[in-house]
């Protein structure tokens, strides 16, 4: 656990509440994080009746005893495997809007509010926890048309216009790397470096994008060139990255082809796709996926207070 204190009282806490991790930061009233803490209390560690103390044993310090203090969560916290769970909205929608969902808690300290996720009829889809990182990038750019790529272990590729999110479409690539890379027999030939072979990786993006059966039949090459041509383990790692998001690439062609794409997220794999977008003549920029989620969960907060005071 990791923890930013703070000597103020926090006007409202936004939480990230995600499959492994929790984060959480304190605002004040006029959105500023005063101080922020992590642990790795995920979703995936924890029961419904765990969860409050989780987040408590985080945010316990920024509670000011003579109120309630309003906490807006995203993310798995409100899957049906969650804490409790909480609706999706159907688009074409804005990113973020009611009704939240209120678990209940014990402590009289704390109100939880627990942001909807959106969902697709048709072809059928859901995302939790990305929508407020998209309403983070339409408050920051309030004019921006064009494709968000959110890469993970489930990538959205989301198009946006008019304020809405249109449309949306998953893949499973990030899932599909890490049960190739630690459960199949690709895994003895991969380096756990997870230094990157520019060319090799390069390579296979671009092999793949063009002739996408070359992603499947390419996998299991990986084993062959190590067993017979001394393909490097650092080589057969960032060839079996860029095979399958070269797929991926294949496979959105026609949402990202002569768009603006803003490529959200933080660490090695954001990098990674906004890399593939440039190589195959895309119009990609980078932005921080952490910023963007805060910058969400301060439109859902703002939103409901005025719900609040209409009421």
């Amino acid at each position: 656990m990791t923890k930013k204190t703070t000597k103020r009282h926090a006007h409202r806490i936004a939480a990230d509440w995600g499959t492994s991790n929790l984060r959480v930061f304190a605002l004040d009233a006029g959105g500023a994080v005063l101080a922020e803490a992590r642990s790795d209390r995920g979703m995936g560690t924890l029961e419904p009746a765990q969860y409050e103390g989780a987040l408590l044993s985080l945010i316990s310090g920024w509670l000011d005893p003579s109120r309630v203090t309003p906490v807006f969560v995203c993310g798995m916290a409100g899957a049906r495997q969650g804490w409790i769970e909480a609706a999706y909205r159907k688009v074409p929608c804005a990113p973020v809007g009611g009704p939240f969902t209120k678990p209940k808690v014990e402590s009289p300290l704390i109100e939880v509010f627990i942001v909807p996720g959106l969902s697709q009829d048709d072809p059928a889809d859901v995302m939790r926890g990305e929508e407020t990182q998209i309403a983070g990038v339409l408050a920051s750019r309030p004019g921006f048309e064009g494709v968000l790529c959110l890469p993970g272990t489930h990538s959205k590729w989301v198009v946006v216009h008019g304020g809405r999110v249109e449309r949306f479409m998953t893949m499973m690539t990030g899932e599909l790397y890490a049960l190739l890379s630690t459960r199949s027999v690709l895994r003895h030939g991969l380096s756990d470096d997870e230094g990157l072979d520019e060319d090799a990786y390069a390579l296979a993006v671009r092999k793949t994008t063009a002739a996408p059966v070359e992603g499947m039949a390419g996998l299991f090459r990986l084993r062959a060139e190590g067993l017979l041509a001394g393909l490097s383990p650092v080589a057969a790692r960032s060839r079996l990255s860029g095979l399958l998001i070269g797929q991926e690439m294949a496979a959105t062609r026609g949402l990202w082809q002569d768009e603006k794409v803003l490529v959200i997220g933080s660490g090695a794999l954001a990098p990674l796709y906004a890399r593939a977008l440039t190589l195959l003549g895309g119009d990609a920029e980078s932005i921080s996926g952490a910023d963007m989620a805060l910058g969400g969960l301060a439109e859902a907060a703002s939103l409901q207070e005025r719900e609040k005071e209409h009421a």
